[in-house]
């Protein structure tokens, strides 16, 4: 089976293109929908995270997301601790979930598919690539977020350049190219 990894940055288009290949027949794996199931059942993260920030961090209903937000978008190492600690129960989850799946291809779709090193679990990459300005009023008009907010966020993946550079396909999503063909034609050239 081929495993395929699609990534770009916030508000990119990265789900729209999960989306259309889950149209084509192909499994998608949601690393961020993963990631925050995973903050809440597993107890290796849960531990974890409570060593690092305290008990309060976890509610009655689960992880306190606005108090771990507070603490780890102001702090680039406290960051990259909490990925540390969440990225490997996500790759293991990915694994697994790959070994149920049946038919030539499976993609996971990760806005931080290389800082998190899920890519090494791929045998190929998509980027999807979207203009900043673009970007910044998807998420804006999606998360009623301010331009501040978003600024940030995309400082803290790495730039659209090098995820397109690193890509084995890129997928333009720029309101002006058309997605579909885009998408049938990286199909294609999977299926040889």
């Amino acid at each position: 089976m081929i495993k395929l990894g699609i990534t770009g940055g916030i508000g990119s288009g990265k789900s729209v293109v999960g989306e259309l290949l889950s149209l084509y027949g192909v499994p998608v794996f949601i690393a961020d929908t993963e990631a925050k199931i995973l903050t809440n059942t597993s107890t290796e993260i849960r531990t974890e995270l409570i060593n690092l920030f305290g008990d309060d961090l976890y509610t009655e209903t689960g992880l306190d997301k606005k108090k771990l937000a507070y603490y780890i978008f102001n702090n680039q190492k406290l960051l990259q601790t909490v990925n540390r600690i969440i990225h490997p129960e996500v790759g293991r989850s990915f694994r697994s979930w790959v070994d149920r799946q049946k038919g030539g291809i499976c993609a996971i779709e990760s806005a931080i598919l290389f800082e998190s090193g899920f890519d090494a679990l791929v045998d190929k990459t998509l980027s999807v690539y979207a203009p900043e300005e673009i970007r910044i009023r998807r998420v804006a008009g999606r998360d009623r977020i301010s331009e501040e907010t978003i600024r940030q966020r995309m400082k803290n993946q790495i730039s659209e350049e090098i995820k397109k550079e690193r890509s084995d396909f890129v997928i333009y999503n720029d309101d002006h190219t058309a997605l579909i063909p885009q998408v049938h034609t990286v199909l294609s050239s999977l299926n040889q």
